[in-house]
Parts: C-alpha cells; sequence; structure tokens
C-alpha cells in the first residue's frame, strides 16, 4: 500500500515538472532580432474582427487574395509557408516588451502590435521608449499589460492565412505580419 502512494506520489511529481517545462514563457532575444518566444499561449488562429479605426492599405504591395512566402518566425512552422493575404493595412507597428497580466517572466520585442491595439491611444505614432497600455489580445496576458515600445515604423501591415510548415492545422487570420516578411510565391 505504502509503494503504491509513493509511486502515485512520485508520477504526480513528473507529470507537474513535465507540463512546468511545456508551458515555459522564455522571452529572450536570441541576438538575431527575433524573439526566442515560447509562442504555445499565442493566438494562432484569430478573429477577423479588426481594432477600431484601422485603415485598408491604398496600394499595398501584395493584394488581398495574394500568395506570399512568409519570412518571419512568429510560431513555428511560419518561416517558408505559404500564405494568403487577407487583408492589409496601413498602421505604425510596435515591437513592444511587456510582462503578461497574468505573471510569469517578461516578453521582449514582441512582434506586432499595431497603433490602433493600444488603450487609449495617442493621436500620433509613439517613439520608441514610451510607455503604454496593451489592448491586444495576441497572447495570454497582454490585453491590459504595461507594455515599453522598442521600435515603430509607419508601414502596411497584413493578415494571412497559412499552414504551417512542419504540419498542424491551417491557421486563420494572423495578425500581424509586414512587408519586409513577405516575400511574393513562385
Amino acid at each position: 500500500m505504502k509503494a503504491n502512494k509513493l509511486l502515485i506520489l512520485m508520477m504526480a511529481v513528473i507529470t507537474a515538472i513535465v507540463f512546468a517545462g511545456c508551458t515555459s514563457s522564455s522571452n529572450n532575444n536570441n541576438g538575431d532580432g527575433m524573439e526566442d518566444m515560447d509562442h504555445t499561449e499565442m493566438n494562432h488562429s484569430g478573429s477577423s474582427e479588426l481594432p477600431n479605426g484601422l485603415q485598408e492599405a491604398g496600394n499595398p504591395t501584395y493584394k488581398v487574395g495574394s500568395t506570399v512566402i512568409l519570412n518571419s518566425d512568429h510560431m513555428e512552422g511560419m518561416n517558408g509557408a505559404e500564405a494568403t493575404i487577407t487583408g492589409a493595412y496601413e498602421t505604425t507597428v510596435y515591437s513592444v516588451s511587456y510582462t503578461p497580466t497574468t505573471g510569469g517572466e517578461k516578453v521582449t520585442k514582441h512582434k506586432w502590435v499595431v497603433h490602433e491595439e493600444m488603450e487609449n491611444g495617442a493621436q500620433q505614432p509613439y517613439k520608441p521608449g514610451a510607455e503604454v497600455t496593451l489592448a491586444a489580445d495576441h497572447m495570454k496576458g497582454m490585453a491590459g499589460a504595461k507594455a515599453t515600445i522598442d521600435s515603430a515604423e509607419q508601414t502596411t501591415v497584413y493578415v494571412v492565412d497559412y499552414i504551417p510548415i512542419d504540419g498542424g492545422d491551417k491557421v486563420k487570420n494572423h495578425k500581424w505580419v509586414t512587408d519586409s516578411e513577405l516575400s511574393p510565391s513562385e
């Protein structure tokens, strides 16, 4: 009987350790400018709902319906995947660092949050170093988090649908990718 209880206790501890490792939220920049972040809590597919005030791009590099290749690794299986443009918008896009409202480690250089996803957003774009409150909910604990703007760029941002190159379900309405993270499909 004691042996069974000990075995159950050991299995519970091992299971807890395994699950803790699976949900780690390490967010260090790996030196190449890319996030080294666990995206298991990122909303891989999003709704087609857009933030208020976002304006469609008048003449985007990639038109809605175009097929492109993704050159970014916001999420596993994204880099090199073929995608379809489902929206193109003119805005200021930001890389931000924040501590999730749910606790955990600080997320650094999260790409991307658009100007219209800031709570009580300023009329003019924010500059690097500005302190903001996020309204975006790309990841658990993001909405309502205090953040620092790491970079800001006026550009076209895109919403895309794609199938990860490492398999898995189709990702719909992924927000956001920029012109520099796309190339034409051949």
